[in-house]
């Protein structure tokens, strides 16, 4: 392995050591609902994630869900819901172990870590209204969290060396304005089926800051 690839499982190791959510596990030992819905999240992702497209080894694109994870587990536990897909496609050989570090890092825990302190912005910034809540929490918020991954991952594979900064803005980068709302959607309407279905899922989300009294 490189040095790049290296220090990504540095950095993604050492991160998820530090900000492991230990509130998790007494819930998820307890709570059968609760397990469900982690085991839906994880299986969610692993799907979406392994459906790629792309016009060269290492430059696929897909679909994050990153934003939905966020709003609904909070940044600590969607970190740690969303290394688990990174490891089954390491597992099932659809991610290079090399690259399992890196990818961790620079396309599930920063991109999550971003999410969550645009969605903190807004919330402290911005009137609390259910329709600010979907449109800029969830989709403005989803759709510059896959700038945020898609330009990480552009840097991380220039700096590996695999590809020319040239060769990956021709190919890798000119495909992010087509993704952007596409991810937008997705996540919007994901999030405003579960605040209408399911609110109890949507940890980010309370009835007394967005709909009681408006």
């Amino acid at each position: 392995m490189t040095e790049w690839q290296v220090a990504g499982y540095v950095g993604w190791f050492g991160l998820m050591i530090a900000t492991f959510p230990h509130e998790f596990w007494p819930k998820f030992q307890k709570d059968k609902t609760y397990q469900h819905w982690v085991m839906a999240s994880v299986v969610a992702l692993f799907f979406l994630w392994s459906l790629r497209a792309g016009l060269a080894v290492g430059l696929q694109v897909h679909f994050l869900l990153l934003t939905v994870l966020t709003l609904c587990h909070g940044w600590k536990i969607a970190c740690l819901v969303g290394a688990i897909p990174v490891l089954l496609q390491m597992i099932f050989g659809l991610l290079p172990v090399a690259d399992g570090g890196l990818y961790g890092l620079t396309g599930v825990m920063l991109p999550v870590i971003f999410s969550y302190v645009f969605f903190l912005l807004i919330y402290r910034f911005f009137t609390r209204h259910l329709f600010i809540y979907i449109f800029l929490a969830a989709f403005i918020n989803s759709a510059l969290t896959m700038a945020v991954h898609m330009l990480l991952t552009s840097g991380w594979i220039w700096g590996v060396g695999e590809y020319s900064w040239t060769y990956i803005v021709e190919n890798y980068l000119v495909l992010m304005p087509l993704l952007l709302f596409p991810e937008g959607l997705l996540n919007g309407m994901a999030i405003t089926l579960l605040v209408v279905y399911r609110p109890e899922w949507v940890r980010t989300f309370h009835d007394s800051d967005y709909i009681d009294g408006k």
